[in-house]
Formats: C-alpha cells, structure tokens, sequence
C-alpha cells in the first residue's frame, strides 16, 4: 500500500485530505508539528510527503531542507496558502518537487499525487512540460514562456492557465473553473476568474483565451 504522509496543522485540511486519500485507497498519516513531520519524513517508511508551510516549531521550508539533506529522492508536495512568487521559487529550490496553493480541490491535488508518484516509480527527474502552441508551462518549476519570451506567473494565474491548457480546445465553464482552481471555499458570486482571464490574457497573448459567450472560456489550440 502506498503511504502518504501529511504533515499539517490544520485539522479541517488535514482531515479533508486524509479522507480523501483513504477512500482513493492510499494510507495517510498525519502529523500537525514541523519537527515530529521530518522525524516522520525521514524513517523511509513514506512514498510521498504533503507538506504544509506554515507550521508550529520548524517551518515547512526548513523541514524540507533538512529532509533533503538525507533524502533527495522522497517526493515532497508543498501546501500553502502563501502564494508569492518568490514562496514559490524558494519552495522549488529547495528541493520540492510540487506546490499547490490553498484553497485547492481533492481532485487537483490527487492528480499532483499520482504524478509524482509515476516519476519516483520511473526514477524520474525529467520536468513536466506542458506546451499549447508558443505557451510552455514547466509544471515543475512552474515557470511559463510565450515563444522565446519568459512570463511571470503568480501561483493562481499559474494554476489557472495549467486548467485552461490542460484542456485546450475545450470550454471550461466559470464555475468549472472557480472550483477546480480556486478550491472548495470558492465563493460562486465572485468576479475573480474573469479577473485573472484578464491577467492571463496580459501576460499569455489577448487571443490565447477565448471567451465562448454563455458557456465559459477556451485556451485556442
């Protein structure tokens, strides 16, 4: 069976994810202190860890360094609902091999999950880019590129195109994109995705995103 532990002070998040591991048929363990997470973390009896930021005792940055310095091959998914930039790139530097911001979907994070499962059964260091016409999003390092061109996403404007993307040439429904980007607190009267539509259409191209009226929003092919 594989073991997944979660090390997160939140007992609503903790408990949600947990739940949902379990019926996916993982075993989660859980921990809620930053120090008892790397003694967890480095028994090797783990193939993934969860990993909240903020945490009571050791920051989840600083347990990630230390893990990382036994263990450079455990994947480390990062939770967090710091969403800078800089956060992120600190997250990735130090060895995290994923970031999700909350609030988040189950389905979302499940999906994170099993990749970076499949890339430890490979043995894999490869990043994971996606690519729709000239936009590339490297999903490890969540870093994006028009053409030759260098973008700087924040981590819900990343979240938002990497939905859109992985579903180019489809039409995604505003509440689609409301629950599965902006999780399970997403409030269902809120302007927000037509907001960041506006940023990414800023950053990736005005005609990357087609709005298809009455139904929701398409990246073009």
């Amino acid at each position: 069976m594989t073991r997944i532990l979660i090390v997160e002070d939140e007992e609503r998040i903790s408990s949600f994810v947990a739940k949902g591991l379990r019926a996916a048929g993982f075993v989660p363990e859980v921990v809620a202190d930053g120090k008892q997470g790397l003694a967890e973390a480095i028994t090797g009896a783990f193939d993934l860890v969860l990993l909240d930021v903020g945490l009571p005792s050791m920051d989840g940055f600083e347990v990630l360094r230390r893990l990382r310095a036994v263990d450079a091959d455990l994947p480390v998914i990062m939770l967090t609902a710091r969403t800078g930039v800089q956060d992120t790139v600190s997250g990735l530097e130090l060895g995290a091999n994923d970031y999700v911001a909350k609030p988040f979907r189950f389905d979302e994070l499940m999906a994170r999950i099993r990749v970076r499962l499949r890339d430890a059964d490979r043995g894999s260091v490869a990043s994971d880019v996606l690519t729709v016409g000239e936009v590339d999003l490297d999903l490890h390092s969540r870093r994006a590129r028009v053409g030759e061109r260098a973008v700087d996403l924040s981590a819900r404007e990343f979240a938002l195109a990497e939905e859109l993307m992985r579903h180019a040439g489809q039409v995604l429904s505003r509440e689609q994109l409301l629950s599965r980007v902006w999780g399970i607190d997403f409030d269902p009267g809120s302007n927000v995705v037509e907001v960041y539509i506006g940023y990414l259409r800023g950053k990736l191209g005005a005609d990357a995103i087609e709005t298809v009226r009455g139904m929701g929003y398409r990246f073009r092919n």
